[in-house]
């Protein structure tokens, strides 16, 4: 499945080399969620049922809590059409509230809290923000100065299609005609709010066995949440610790030091669980026995200087010793493999 919000640092292009890497594992854990890509990638026929994601940013976890629970409540806040005026209203209503922070410390506390209409209109605005930062505290005046974007009526969830496949069905799914919109007519209100409503109640499907944390990253590597539940794979996608990138790009969970602590948590832990460290070229220095996977992503979020499409040639992930060994594109192992896919 695709991420329903557009997130800096995405590994959509390799989640099928890391699931590759790991395989059906009973236990998954994800510390650093973000976007979900290699989650929501992971193969149909996998039968581990043990799968713990965390982030520490509130709304991000709020919005998967919530669509596991109440997929109708939060598309029917997400579906609104792009609006300039609605976006800084939004935004001041969800991070400048009043009980805002009383809102983050309830998330962290109670892991079966959510609020639907933060959640939808969460998704919907990072959905239609140009860059990072909406709603970001140090950069308030950013608000009032960012537009949102327009190019191609939002991105993500709110550039979904109809689903025309099965027109009609559950609750408040009715879509336009398929012979009018056969013959270019206009994809009305109606059949974009079904659209988003389908795809959250498939978000909904996938995530139903999810455990969804919010917090420090070390809260979901204890024994309890790892070795405990079978044999673990665990996805490490912290924020870099390269200092000539944008140290904002990740918000609230950006800290140059949360890379080095995680990668001395990953090489004390590799010969008992089947890790994934992702990381710039350079970054780490990583014993011999874990391989290095080089791969080239997209690019150009991180800086807009276009240093963003340079970093893009460093990415790198790293496997423990545990993860199974496979060739990739017939090339041996224990090996650099350079993946370009543009």
């Amino acid at each position: 499945m695709k991420t329903p919000y557009p997130w800096f640092g995405g590994k959509t292009l390799v989640a099928d080399i890391v699931w590759e890497r790991f395989g059906d594992v009973p236990n998954y854990v994800e510390p650093f969620f973000g976007g979900g890509a290699v989650l929501l990638n992971r193969p149909a026929w996998h039968t581990g049922k043990v799968e713990t994601v965390n982030d520490i940013n509130a709304w991000l976890c709020n919005f998967w809590r919530a669509v596991n629970a109440d997929p109708d409540a939060v598309a029917h806040y997400a579906s609104d059409p792009v609006n300039e005026v609605d976006l800084h209203a939004r935004g001041d209503w969800l991070f400048y509230r009043p009980d805002a922070l009383e809102f983050v410390e309830r998330m962290k506390a109670d892991p079966e809290y959510y609020d639907v209409k933060s959640a939808g209109w969460w998704v919907w605005g990072q959905c239609s923000w140009i860059g990072g930062g909406w709603g970001r505290e140090e950069k308030r005046t950013d608000v009032w100065r960012q537009l949102p974007h327009l190019g191609d009526a939002g991105q993500g969830v709110s550039r979904k299609l109809p689903h025309l496949g099965d027109a009609g069905q559950g609750v408040n799914r009715m879509i336009q005609n398929p012979e009018n919109l056969a013959r270019g007519d206009d994809i009305t209100d109606t059949t974009r709010k079904a659209a988003i409503l389908q795809y959250m109640l498939e978000l909904c499907k996938r995530t139903a066995c999810v455990r969804v944390c919010c917090g420090d990253w070390a809260r979901v590597t204890t024994p309890a949440v790892t070795t405990n539940c079978g044999l673990t794979g665990m996805f490490l996608d912290p924020p870099y610790a390269s200092t000539d990138r944008d140290v904002n790009v990740y918000g609230d969970n950006d800290s140059t030091k949360i890379a080095h602590d995680v990668r001395e948590y990953a090489i004390a832990h590799g010969h008992e669980m089947r890790i994934a460290l992702c990381c710039y070229e350079g970054e780490h220095d990583m014993p011999d026995d874990w391989d290095c996977y080089a791969w080239k992503a997209n690019g150009g979020y991180s800086r807009n200087d276009g240093r963003g499409l340079e970093n893009r040639h460093r990415e790198r992930i790293y496997f423990s010793p545990a993860c199974l060994q496979v060739d990739l594109f017939s090339e041996t192992q224990n090996t650099t493999n350079e993946r370009e896919t543009e």
